[in-house]
């Protein structure tokens, strides 16, 4: 744990609005020590947008580093007088995420906001730009985020295919980039949840509990297996990559999907649900009674854990991280990814380039597919989401 850091933050925005993206580097006060770095493009969106979200940012990595006193400093006079309370906040956009820095800013003993030229903000307006470079597509990644002084998480690498896969995939290739003017050859991702568990039918919070498939849930997965044939049956005519979480309730789904479109499945480790941690087993209306408070809050802010558990925002940083290895290996291709809700839901969050507020409004039936696909240059789509017409009649 370090007690007292230093953040600096910094976003830009290539038109304002235009191709944004924010920097933020958290520092040890005492030492100067860089412990965390962060960079994410944002779509399009003006400079003061990029920059709150540069500064929540910051301010989340230094509650995770277990911070109790934090200097923020930036080059936005306007961020720096807003938070300080001294300018008024108007601007309707802005209102939300001043609420979301300052809900984060109370769980810290002291915060203190500093106005630096550009010139000493440099680290952070450096990480900002890497981040609106990826979006405009030159090969690096478009989020980044390094630990302990490390190098930084790892950027994507172009993608290799050969001529055969590439030619399948492009005559796949959605029709939606013709509206939205993205480029290069998607890498389509069929995103599969898992079928029903007596956890699903009861409505309890299954995390990292290995839960089996019920036999409707087999009956489930073996449907969404035949459907998941009919949607890339017109794409690579090498083997469908189909990768799952490794419990057993997506592994056994995979392997019911695998076989419908004569695919091998492997598994990811970052695909793997949310842990729920203390609320395992639990229905929401026992987690609401035995943690009100805590669950109230679980409920709309995604930085919160539950006790013993993994965050909302932890899951989305770690399903992007998988989400940027599939594209290195499988890039320009169709992946199919057997997974659960929270990691599906991320995914699609990240396709729609939104906010957080997607984990709670988005529902996903069990055994339903959706589809994202990611492009080159830093273009996303969404196609479907929780298609559920193939299921199986109860009884």
């Amino acid at each position: 744990m370090t007690s007292r850091v230093v953040v600096e933050a910094d976003g830009g925005s290539r038109g304002n609005p235009g191709p944004a993206g924010y920097g933020a580097v958290v520092f040890d006060a005492d030492t100067g020590a860089v412990l965390v770095e962060r960079a994410e493009a944002l779509g399009v969106a003006t400079n003061n947008v990029a920059e709150y979200q540069g500064l929540i940012a910051g301010l989340r990595a230094a509650d995770e580093l277990g911070a109790a006193e934090v200097a923020v400093r930036m080059d936005s006079k306007l961020v720096v007088e807003q938070m300080s309370g001294r300018w008024k906040i108007k601007h309707p956009q802005l209102q939300p995420l001043a609420l979301t820095a300052r809900d984060l800013a109370r769980r810290f003993d002291r915060v203190s906001y500093e106005w630096i030229p550009r010139a000493r903000n440099a680290h952070a307006d450096r990480l900002a730009n890497q981040a609106m470079d990826a979006q405009a597509g030159n090969g690096r990644g478009a989020a980044r985020e390094s630990a302990g002084g490390g190098a930084p998480a790892r950027d994507r690498p172009p993608s290799s295919r050969d001529d055969e896969a590439h030619r399948g995939s492009a005559r796949a290739a959605p029709t939606a980039a013709r509206w939205s003017g993205a480029t290069g050859v998607p890498t389509r991702l069929v995103l599969v949840r898992h079928g029903e568990t007596e956890y699903s039918r009861q409505r309890r919070y299954a995390g990292r509990g290995d839960v089996p498939l019920t036999d409707f849930g087999h009956e489930q997965a073996a449907a969404a297996g035949r459907r998941v044939a009919r949607l890339v049956a017109d794409g690579d005519s090498a083997p469908v990559p189909v990768v799952s979480s490794p419990l057993s309730r997506t592994l056994d789904t995979a392997k019911l999907v695998a076989d419908a479109v004569s695919g091998q499945v492997t598994v990811s480790e970052r695909l793997v649900e949310c842990d729920f941690g203390e609320w395992d087993g639990l229905t929401f209306g026992e987690a609401a009674e035995r943690d009100p408070d805590l669950h109230a809050r679980w409920l709309r802010d995604a930085s919160v854990a539950p006790p013993g558990g993994e965050s909302l925002d932890e899951v989305h940083r770690r399903v992007r991280r998988a989400r940027d290895e599939l594209i290195a290996e499988h890039g320009g291709r169709t992946v199919v990814v057997v997974s659960h809700v929270s990691p599906i839901k991320a995914l699609l969050r990240m396709a729609l380039d939104v906010g957080p507020s997607l984990m709670y409004r988005l529902h996903l039936d069990v055994a339903s597919i959706s589809v994202a696909n990611f492009y080159p240059d830093g273009h996303a789509s969404v196609t479907l989401v929780n298609d559920t017409t193939f299921h199986p009649a109860l009884g």
